[in-house]
């Protein structure tokens, strides 16, 4: 018979999401099943689906949790510390390794058929696309620059996507520091 272990509903709820992402990052969509995050958490298809309702609900909690992980609040650091921050985040060791971009690439894949992870991501892209913004406007200012931010953000924040796709798809071809120094360079010409 199975030992379980009773934890705080927060805790177990943080542990399921951990065990999410491990399976994500070991397998994909394919390995985000009930029964394999029932097996490795040691607990019950019950207890599962009494902490997320569903999976989808599950899928969009770890989707939270990633991009919590992964992107800084920006909002919170002083203006001139804003893009270096984001750019050492991203490129993190934990952020720019195989398991958590496999998850992003698992995660991804969903959105466009999970209303709930649709619904997340947008959410969380307003988010970070409005602190990413504000970040360039800011650095822009203190350099005395005239930029438009926003189109810079999005394009800023669509070639961390293609780096981390890349670092995903070949880890040798670039690493974390060729990432950062691409991130700068685009930067430079319109921030100085």
């Amino acid at each position: 018979m199975a030992r379980f272990t009773r934890l705080s509903s927060d805790d177990r709820r943080a542990q399921l999401i951990d065990v999410g992402l491990a399976c994500l990052a070991e397998g994909g969509i394919l390995h985000f099943t009930v029964d394999r995050i029932c097996k490795a958490a040691g607990v019950s298809r019950g207890l599962v689906l009494h902490h997320f309702g569903s999976m989808a609900e599950m899928l969009t909690a770890v989707y939270a949790h990633l991009y919590r992980d992964t992107v800084p609040d920006l909002a919170a650091l002083p203006p001139e510390t804003r893009l270096e921050a984001l750019i050492d985040s991203v490129v993190a060791p934990k952020a720019f390794s195989r398991d958590t971009l496999a998850a992003w690439l698992a995660l991804w894949g969903q959105i466009a058929v999970t209303p709930t992870l649709q619904a997340e991501h947008q959410r969380q892209y307003r988010v970070y696309l409005g602190q990413v913004s504000d970040a360039i406007a800011a650095c822009a200012m203190a350099r005395g620059r005239q930029v438009e931010a926003r189109p810079l953000a999005v394009s800023l924040i669509c070639l961390i996507d293609g780096l981390c796709l890349q670092q995903c798809m070949d880890p040798d071809a670039l690493g974390p520091e060729a990432a950062r120094e691409a991130c700068q360079a685009f930067l430079a010409p319109h921030l100085g």
